[in-house]
């Protein structure tokens, strides 16, 4: 029997993670929290249950939470929803592709999202509450920090360091071994 899980945030970002969680099927979606007068429609074949101030009554029946909202303008949201969810007791799984190639060599923490044809090779480290998106390449001994949002086709070289909370645009390349920080926008090359 398949574990239950609750996806928090019902905009575009969920459409993609609802596909990622059906294809990996480990998990039973029970339903979306979003805001209060979203409460009774749908995304996708699934309801919104609940919004925020519900999310202790549902831990009572599932203790699976994953955050679907995504992360452009800033992450704040992703950040305190984390937080408040980690209070509450969820547990954060890690949901990964079947479509995605994750090194056995590599470590991804609670919370984080690797979409469709995610690259992450050998000895990478990816923290908390992340978005790997579409494509995207986390090449060998990076480190990406918590709450970060590497978007589709983007490519992070060997050796990189992405410091927390930043975000990496579509289609942006990092030269090996950068530390990378804050907003980089769609199509840079980080030297």
């Amino acid at each position: 029997m398949k574990e239950k899980i609750v996806l928090v945030g019902g905009g575009g970002h969920c459409h993609s993670v609802i596909d990622v969680i059906e294809q990996e099927n480990k998990y039973e979606i029970i339903g979306i929290v979003d805001i209060k007068e979203n409460i009774g429609k749908k995304v996708l074949d699934y309801e919104i249950i609940a919004c925020d101030d519900d999310l202790e009554k549902l831990f009572k029946n599932c203790e699976n939470a994953i955050i679907t909202i995504g992360h452009i303008k800033s992450n704040s949201l992703r950040v305190k929803l984390f937080e408040k969810l980690k209070n509450i007791g969820f547990n954060l799984p890690t949901i990964i592709s079947p479509l995605a190639y994750v090194s056995k060599y590599s470590k991804i923490d609670e919370g984080t999202v690797i979409m469709h044809n995610v690259l992450v090779n050998a000895n990478s480290k990816i923290g908390k509450n992340c978005i790997i998106n579409t494509k995207a390449l986390i090449e060998h001994d990076c480190i990406v920090e918590d709450n970060c949002h590497i978007s589709t086709a983007s490519v992070i070289n060997g050796g990189v360091i992405v410091k927390e909370n930043t975000f990496f645009g579509s289609n942006a390349t990092s030269k090996q071994e950068a530390i990378i920080y804050s907003f980089i926008k769609a199509g840079s090359l980080v030297k």
